[in-house]
């Protein structure tokens, strides 16, 4: 079965498990730029690139990149410029979420080393309660 070249609201809302105000607030942040068709201009037609550009844009997000980062980099992908400088600027970006993800990684083990020190504390404090009530 052959892609459809266009696609409504609902189609992309459909298929990438989404609002159709999630779709219409990534139009507003310039990710996704549908045709007008219709009475006033009131259906919009979102084409192949757009599909794309949403497809690309989840994908950012679901590596924690800000919508103004995903933007930055589809526009990248989108100009006909050179890739090397847009490369390096995704390995930029890249890098420096990666250092955020770290330090973030970091954060949970201390926190998580803390949480088993207060258990074992909590579970020996217990186990001379139940030492302490058998005994009486």
């Amino acid at each position: 079965m052959a892609t459809p070249t266009t696609f409504t609201i609902s189609d992309l809302a459909r298929e990438f498990d989404l609002t159709t105000r999630a779709i219409r607030f990534y139009e507003d942040m310039g990710l996704l730029q549908p045709q007008r068709e219709g009475p006033g201009g009131r259906n919009r037609v979102y084409s192949a690139r757009d599909r794309t550009r949403l497809k690309l844009t989840l994908r950012a997000k679901r590596l924690g990149l800000s919508l103004s980062e995903a933007k930055e980099i589809i526009e990248m992908y989108d100009s006909p410029r050179d890739t090397g400088p847009q490369l390096r600027k995704f390995l930029a970006i890249l890098a420096e979420h990666r250092r955020q993800l770290e330090e973030q990684m970091a954060d949970l083990v201390a926190n998580l080393d803390e949480v088993k020190v207060h258990e074992k504390e909590a579970r020996a404090l217990l186990a001379k309660l139940d030492k302490a009530g058998q005994a009486g």
